[in-house]
């Protein structure tokens, strides 16, 4: 059977009693606290059960309920709640500064402590400290809201800035892929200018070679017509 007793805490209590020793049936509950009223309506014990709940817990299939202590507080049980506190500190090994739920808890005990010491001898100081309890833990609550709230936005940014961070390798890949199209592209170009280039070099070449050899051909004959014609000129009756 699962055991859920609460453990030790710094606040004081009662004897555990013994609620229901039912293990099939339905749990029986504490009975709902009323709001809290004026200083001087009711008890000290019902004041300290509105203040600070009874506990409620099973252990090996029963119900116990354990209700907060109504004794007085002397000096020597503040001066125990001191050493009680720095030991269970160590005992935890609690954190000493910057944030630490087992030192906050083991804080947020002491403080319920005390609050149960003060209101015995005197209820209006008892919920005025309940005020400042509740406010506290307003506090608390608002920063633990702003935290989530920041890890939250910064979880965000830094997923944002991953996604950036990988759309911006795929595109760099994309450029430098494209980059390497265009420097294969260039260089076949390069190579077909050069072939080109030959071609007509040798077209020219050719044509160069054709003409001057034409050229030649007609300066031959040229000179064979002048030739004719001198002859002709130096010896006319030889032409007639």
């Amino acid at each position: 059977m699962s055991n859920n007793n609460p453990g030790h805490s710094l606040v004081k209590y009662n004897t555990p009693i013994l609620v229901s020793t039912s293990k099939g049936g339905k749990k029986k509950s504490v009975k709902e606290l009323p709001p809290l009223k004026e200083s001087g309506a009711t008890s000290n014990e019902d004041l300290l059960n509105e203040i600070l709940p009874p506990r409620e817990y099973t252990q090996n299939g029963q119900l116990w309920i354990q209700y907060v202590s109504s004794t007085p507080a002397t000096r020597v049980d503040v001066t125990n709640l001191k050493k009680e506190l720095d030991t269970e500190i160590d005992k935890r090994q609690a954190i000493g500064t910057g944030i630490c739920p087992l030192r906050e808890e083991l804080y947020t005990q002491c403080f319920d402590e005390l609050i149960r010491q003060i209101t015995i001898n005197c209820n209006d100081r008892g919920y005025l400290l309940v005020k400042v309890r509740n406010e506290i833990n307003m506090t608390i609550q608002a920063y633990q809201s702003l935290y989530e709230s920041a890890i939250s936005s910064g979880m965000r940014k830094a997923l944002q800035s991953e996604q950036n961070k990988n759309d911006m390798a795929d595109r760099i890949r994309q450029l430098e892929d494209e980059c390497l199209a265009l420097e294969r592209e260039s260089e076949d170009l390069e190579i077909q200018v050069e072939e080109t280039v030959k071609i007509h070099e040798e077209i020219r070449e050719k044509e160069t070679s054709s003409h001057k050899k034409w050229k030649e051909e007609v300066k031959l004959k040229l000179q064979e017509y002048r030739n004719d014609i001198d002859e002709a000129l130096s010896n006319p009756h030889n032409h007639k």
